[in-house]
């Protein structure tokens, strides 16, 4: 939805895309990880191999807290220096925050820092939907995609933030109408 909403004039600021940058060698976050989980989660050239990384914390709830209490604060501490950067250089625009985890497993914001944001879109999909396009476009296996998905807020508490839902169970053709819905709310609410 990111890039559709960018096409439209959004600027992107993307959770995922800097979790990466904050994964990087030599970075804090990757310093504390490999502190944490030693050499077993750093491939062969030296960068975090996230499958070894996921492999330990989706499958243990204490590993993969301690892995959000190295990696979401320091990916929310960027996210609010990139939000300001744009607010500076593009005043008025519409800057979007995709934030996957935004929701906690309980259903409470992940962080006070976003809730001064002016809405939220939840882009929603029937939860067995969701777990075949993890299958096919991850190459998850289903246990692994089903460990994911369990360990994440329910679609329940993530409608009930949503301030404008997407529904993403049909094309991506499906989605175009939605998607300059949601632009044109979003730049309303400016």
């Amino acid at each position: 939805m990111g890039a559709g909403l960018v096409e439209r004039g959004a600027i992107l600021i993307d959770a995922d895309e800097i979790v990466r940058d904050l994964q990087q060698p030599g970075e804090p976050v990757f310093n504390a990880i490999l502190e944490r989980w030693g050499s077993a989660v750093v491939a062969e050239d030296g960068t975090l191999d996230r499958a070894a990384v996921a492999a330990v914390v989706f499958k243990d709830a204490d590993e993969l807290a301690a892995l959000n209490s190295i990696v979401h604060p320091a990916v929310g501490d960027e996210m609010v220096k990139r939000r300001a950067a744009a607010a500076e250089q593009s005043p008025g625009a519409v800057v979007v925050l995709d934030i996957p985890l935004l929701v906690r497993p309980d259903g409470e914001p992940i962080a006070k820092r976003y809730r001064d944001l002016a809405g939220i879109v939840v882009v929603d999909a029937d939860p067995e939907m969701a777990l075949q396009r993890l299958v096919a476009q991850r190459g998850l296996s289903a246990d692994d995609a089903r460990a994911r998905i369990a360990n994440q807020a329910s679609r329940e508490s993530r409608l009930e933030v949503a301030d404008f839902v997407i529904d993403n169970s049909g094309t991506v053709a499906d989605l175009e109408p939605q998607i300059d819905a949601c632009y044109r709310w979003a730049a309303s609410l400016g």
